[in-house]
């Protein structure tokens, strides 16, 4: 009895094309609306997660704030986060300001960042060319550098920078031999992999620039640990011993995290704006249906004198519209499809389809179908059969 509704239903449409087509307008386009809004929103969160979390998913950045404290935030103190708080693998000092650097007759201003010898393989940073400083160049305080992939381009446009001496200048040009240039890599939490120039941690704090205190900590949380948890342990654990106001500590997993529940909270919110054209289209299937209603007012009189009982009639209806609108859902999925796949190679956003939104999009049209075909199908099964059959 189904599968004969629904043969019904499509001869119905196939009978009245511009009709149909006009009907489900509000459906399609509701659908594609919602399809394309979700799309795009698991797109773009997974474009910023990614971006976020390209140098490790792992990471949790630690900066001391003001000058209270600071003293507490020195390199002996990397060791005692690490033994108090659980699940802390390593902990980097870094330190790092803004200088010009020169080869030749090219001299520009980039950022030069003073790190240990373990920096590049606790971020997952890769050498084009070359090898990362050693522990030796940094406790012998060498006059060694690493530059990033922009930065080595700049400043030796022919390439051949490994081997090569580049003058850093701070309040006087100091030469520095390139042992290595790093492979392209995105910048992650404001930090600008490729523009940056590497020296040893030891020669930036005392023959680049005298310092005490860290710039900032990276923390690279131990396997098997959850870096939320990690984060939550250690920002408890500061709290304690110097006050909320005194450092500053995020995590690429806590950001990324924030970033998902915002864009996912923004979309559905749009997705809901857009579902109202769902709504629009169903008051045009109730219409639609009504007029088919009236147009086979005769039919449904020989049905019920052949012996159908109202259930039937009103499953043969209600059939038929559940049948338009979810014709309408599935043409409404294809081309919010085609928008998101469309808008995220423009944008550069990895694609992701939304399976949920697909699901609900069919799932919603189907109950609109029921929600407005209850009526239409209602009206045709208390038809009289006499009336019905006398109907001109």
């Amino acid at each position: 009895m189904v599968i004969q509704n629904i043969k019904l239903a499509l001869g119905s449409m196939k009978g009245g094309k511009m009709r149909t087509v006009l009907s489900l307008l509000g459906i399609i386009i509701g659908v594609a609306s919602v399809v394309t809004i979700l799309t795009l929103g698991n797109s773009a969160t997974g474009s910023i997660t990614d971006s976020i979390t390209s140098s490790g998913y792992d990471l949790i950045y630690l900066s001391p704030a003001g000058s209270k404290n600071r003293e507490t935030f020195d390199e002996l103190f990397a060791e005692k986060l690490r033994k108090n708080v659980d699940g802390i693998g390593t902990v980097m000092p870094t330190v790092s300001s803004n200088g010009r650097v020169r080869n030749g007759s090219i001299v520009t201003s980039t950022a030069i960042m003073g790190v240990n010898s373990d920096y590049a393989t606790n971020m997952d940073y890769k050498e084009s060319y070359g090898k990362w400083f050693g522990v030796e160049d940094n406790i012998f305080k060498r006059q060694v550098a690493v530059l990033g992939s922009a930065i080595a381009e700049k400043l030796f446009p022919g390439g051949n920078a490994v081997g090569n001496y580049i003058t850093i200048f701070r309040d006087q040009g100091k030469k520095y031999l390139v042992v290595a240039v790093m492979e392209e890599k995105d910048a992650s939490l404001g930090a600008s992999f490729n523009n940056t120039v590497y020296i040893p941690y030891n020669t930036y704090t005392q023959r680049f620039q005298r310092v005490t205190g860290v710039g900032t900590y990276v923390i690279k949380v131990a396997e098997n640990h959850d870096p939320k948890v990690v984060n939550s342990d250690a920002t408890k654990y500061l709290d304690d011993l110097v006050g909320t106001d005194n450092y500053m500590m995020i995590s690429s997993a806590s950001l990324a995290d924030m970033v998902s529940s915002v864009t996912g909270t923004l979309s559905i919110f749009l997705a809901a704006i857009g579902g109202i054209s769902l709504l629009v289209g169903g008051i045009g299937i109730m219409n639609i249906m009504l007029v088919s209603v009236a147009e086979r007012t005769k039919e449904i009189g020989i049905r019920k004198a052949l012996g159908a009982s109202p259930r039937v009639i009103r499953g043969q209806f209600l059939t038929e519209a559940i049948t338009l609108t979810s014709f309408g859902g599935v043409v409404g999925i294809v081309l919010g499809i085609g928008l998101s796949k469309i808008v995220a190679n423009i944008a550069g956003w990895g694609f992701a389809v939304s399976v949920n939104a697909c699901l609900l999009s069919v799932g919603f049209s189907m109950a609109i179908g029921i929600f407005f075909g209850l009526y239409p199908a209602a009206k045709a099964a208390k038809m009289d059969p006499i009336d019905s059959l006398n109907y001109e």
